[in-house]
């Protein structure tokens, strides 16, 4: 059977943008400067290449959770859609400064001061600085080349008790290693809901791993998880009276029954981590 010929078939500029669109947004961890390269070759044409650019690079940018120094080497600034003043602009809240940056060349060109307004209220900073510190030392121990930070993404201008407010964890750590052919990320993202009126705290995380091994060959790994939790504010303790726990321990009875470890399948908790990590089955 002759084989089949196929007519060759001119793609509008529109279509051409958005195979361009697709191969930038697919690029894998820290290669997309790579991918833009060929691309921009491949295209021969200026004017479709920046337009796809000008539109993948900043999602990149944001979905990758990017690290971009400030042009004084002060400090840095994570590229997110939780800290996106504007469509160049991202608040960095440790320093309540705010960066300028250049998406397609991913570099920050310029940092001005936060305005009051760009900010948390005093009580939210409290409560984000709290975090922040302990989420900083996490890193420093669990990740070489880790960077986090902490956002005020609902309630930022709570003044105090009685009203409901959201944070948001982010880290980002990469390990790019192009001579050695080898590339890849960590992302998490971890979302607390402070609900006042409920007395409860809400967790959800969000968690993307991926790596890009190409000596010899091209594989890629891209895997995600996702989880939540909640519970309850450790204030509703300080406000029970001295005698609330030893009322209790004095009323429960000393059976010397051993805790069935041997069957924890019977608890709720052990079902939903099994669940989770998709282990038991």
């Amino acid at each position: 059977m002759a084989e089949e010929e196929y007519p060759d078939v001119e793609l509008s500029d529109k279509q051409k943008k958005e195979i361009a669109k697709w191969f930038l947004l697919n690029s894998p961890a820290g290669e997309i400067q790579y991918v833009a390269k060929d691309l921009r070759s491949v295209l021969n044409d200026e004017r479709i290449y920046n337009e796809a650019a000008q539109e993948a690079f900043p999602l990149y940018n944001k979905s990758h959770i990017i690290c971009l120094e400030f042009p004084d080497r002060s400090g840095d600034v994570l590229i997110t859609s939780y800290n996106e003043l504007d469509k160049n602009e991202y608040l960095d809240p440790r320093t309540a400064q705010v960066a300028t940056v250049n998406h397609v060349k991913q570099v920050c060109t310029e940092v001005r001061p936060a305005a009051d307004e760009e900010l948390p209220s005093p009580y939210i900073e409290d409560f984000r600085c709290t975090l922040d510190a302990e989420i900083l030392k996490y890193v420093g121990e669990a990740y070489p080349k880790g960077i986090c930070s902490v956002y005020c993404v609902n309630g930022k201008d709570v003044e105090g008790p009685g009203s409901n407010f959201e944070l948001v964890v982010v880290i980002s750590a990469v390990k790019n290693s192009p001579k050695n052919f080898c590339n890849g990320s960590w992302r998490s993202v971890w979302n607390i809901e402070f609900k006042d009126d409920m007395q409860m705290l809400a967790i959800r995380g969000k968690i993307q791993v991926d790596a890009h091994y190409f000596e010899e060959g091209n594989v890629q790994l891209d895997a995600k998880n996702e989880c939540r939790d909640e519970t309850m504010f450790q204030e509703s303790y300080s406000n029970l009276p001295d005698t609330t726990f030893k009322d209790l321990r004095r009323k429960l009875p000393v059976t010397r029954t051993l805790f069935p470890w041997h069957n924890t399948l019977q608890f709720s908790l052990t079902r939903d981590i099994q669940k989770e990590l998709g282990i038991g089955k």
